[in-house]
């Protein structure tokens, strides 16, 4: 074990083996860091938290602070859990339980990059990555290796599910089902997590089944009731069970799909048939109408000249 002088351990603190504590770091009486923890200048950890082993944590990280609640004392919070093997990048906060019998939670192997807030009683699955300045509000959960990328944020009570991809700026307020990508600037979704499904080894019919699960959900027309009711009869193990019990138990609904945009030949289709009704408009009009409004009282055109109409 290797505490700096500068570095100040409660006499309560519990440190297991192998650990490093860097200088001007706090740990408070009643915290506990497992075997083979690093621990780098200026980390915080709070009475109540639960570090456990071979974890790696960074300047300025602060662990077990107060729910950012009104009215909330000491007394009434309970603790924060974090697995094994974890990174802690600069500045991660992660804060107590707001109930002094539970724990906000994050699993084994997790990365949370700098200034990654993660509120109260949130639970964080196993393989998780957050990316910079990423923030979960109290109570959302995580799915294992689920990745959630810069500056997005995540409502109360949010579920994001399993192999889930959430690009950067979203903000989401209803629920992310597993194994589907939302996209950072429409905070929609917009198909499968395809190539994390891929590099997680997921196979070519489950990933086949996926698409068809999609289908119902998005494409289907049904109402909820219905795609539950058919995804729960026609999927009973697998990647269709978790899908099919992830949406039988959202409470918030879940996050709607991206609209299509057109394509470029259905885009230059729409500008000709506007042509067409434009044209058919000016033959029905009244010659005289006309010239009063495309030429002024001297004679002189009042148009602009022809420009060739362009679609992006």
């Amino acid at each position: 074990m290797q505490i700096h002088p500068l570095a100040f351990v409660g006499p309560n603190a519990k440190i297991g083996r192998d650990v490093q504590i860097g200088p001007f770091c706090v740990v408070e009486d009643g915290a506990t860091i497992g075997d083979g923890c690093v621990l780098e200048a200026r980390v915080s950890i709070k009475k109540g938290v639960v570090i456990g082993k071979n974890n790696h944590i960074f300047e300025g990280a602060t662990i077990g602070g107060l729910p950012q609640c009104v009215g909330l004392s000491e007394e009434d919070c309970g603790g924060v859990i974090i697995g094994d093997g974890c990174i802690i990048r600069e500045n991660v906060t992660i804060h107590r339980s707001m109930r002094v019998e539970d724990s906000t939670v994050v699993g084994n192997d997790c990365m949370l990059m700098t200034n990654v807030h993660i509120a109260h009683d949130c639970r964080i699955a196993d393989e998780v990555i957050m990316a910079s300045n990423a923030m979960l509000a109290g109570h959302v959960s995580v799915g294992r290796r689920a990745f959630v990328s810069g500056a997005a944020g995540a409502h109360q009570y949010v579920r994001i599910g399993a192999f889930a991809m959430v690009g950067g700026q979203a903000h989401l307020v209803r629920d992310v089902p597993p194994f589907v990508t939302v996209d950072g600037l429409s905070s929609q979704v917009v198909g499968l997590n395809s190539v994390g499904l891929r590099r997680a080894g997921f196979s070519t019919a489950d990933i086949r089944k996926l698409k068809a699960i999609y289908r119902v959900i998005y494409k289907s027309g049904l109402n909820w009731r219905e795609i539950v009711e058919k995804i729960e009869r026609e999927h009973t193990e697998g990647v269709g069970l978790e899908m099919a019990r992830f949406l039988a138990t959202t409470t918030r609904g879940i996050t709607a799909e991206r609209a299509v945009l057109p394509t470029v030949s259905e885009a230059r289709g729409a500008a000709r048939e506007a042509d067409k009704a434009e044209k058919t408009d000016a033959a029905t009009d009244d010659p005289e109408s006309i010239q009063l409004r495309v030429v002024d009282e001297n004679g002189a055109s009042l148009l602009p000249p022809p420009s060739k109409r362009r679609v992006v």
